[in-house]
């Protein structure tokens, strides 16, 4: 009978145990779903904000290049301008030379 008794004291020892075991593995399995969510939390955030400035500077750098493109056609322009005017000008001396001559 003392050999069933404590068999049965075993059997229960056993069982709280397990239960027990089961209830700390529940709160660790909780435990360690929440820190998941928090990181995964954190690595998307820093990922949103590394995405952003790295849009960003893709917009500025876009804007110093459409800048610089833009400083260069205005320089091409007025140097073109100033080929044109100096041209023009040539051919004024030459027609009022002309003009002066039909004239007199």
């Amino acid at each position: 009978m003392a050999e069933i008794s404590g068999a049965i004291e075993m059997i229960k020892k056993a069982e709280s145990d397990a239960e027990q075991l089961i209830i700390d593995s529940e709160s660790q399995s909780k435990e360690l779903i929440a820190e998941s969510k928090v990181k995964a939390e954190e690595i998307i955030s820093q990922a949103k904000a590394a995405a952003e400035e790295e849009a960003k500077n893709t917009i500025f750098d876009a804007e110093d290049k459409a800048k610089e493109e833009a400083q260069a056609i205005a320089k091409k322009s007025d140097e073109d301008v100033a080929a044109i005017k100096d041209a023009a000008m040539a051919n004024v001396d030459d027609a009022a030379s002309i003009i002066v001559k039909n004239i007199l």
